[in-house]
């Protein structure tokens, strides 16, 4: 049984203005569930290519399709950061939902250390 590709790149080329061209004819194929590493020196076009393949650039040439029913995630490089925080505030804007849990959870156990607690209200 032939296996159908979830990613294609077909004759892609990305030229920032003026004149730097950065991919140019690349075409690609991925197989589901397959592990890919992009590399190459700087200003080579590693991070374009990820971008169009994220769906967060459309200034290029040429095809580039996923397949539906699939996503893509990206990571990237530089992260938008808050310049009014410092690196833990920032940090922290990121885990804030796992820190909420964490949060409830050490309220509940410091009734729950409590001798004369009300069990049976602990956590309602």
């Amino acid at each position: 049984m032939a296996h159908e590709f979830i990613y294609q790149a077909y004759k892609l080329s990305r030229i920032y203005p003026p004149d730097k061209t950065v991919l140019e004819n690349i075409s690609l194929s991925f197989y589901p569930g397959v592990k890919i590493g992009v590399l190459g020196t700087n200003g080579a076009g590693k991070s374009s290519l990820l971008k169009i393949m994220a769906g967060l650039d459309d200034g290029y040439q040429g095809e580039a399709r996923l397949t539906a029913g699939f996503t893509v995630g990206y990571l990237a490089q530089e992260p938008q950061l808050d310049p009014e925080k410092d690196v833990k505030g920032n940090v922290m804007d990121g885990v804030a939902e796992v820190q909420g849990i964490i949060d409830d959870y050490n309220a509940v156990m410091a009734k729950w250390a409590d001798p004369d607690a009300d069990y049976d209200k602990i956590g309602k």
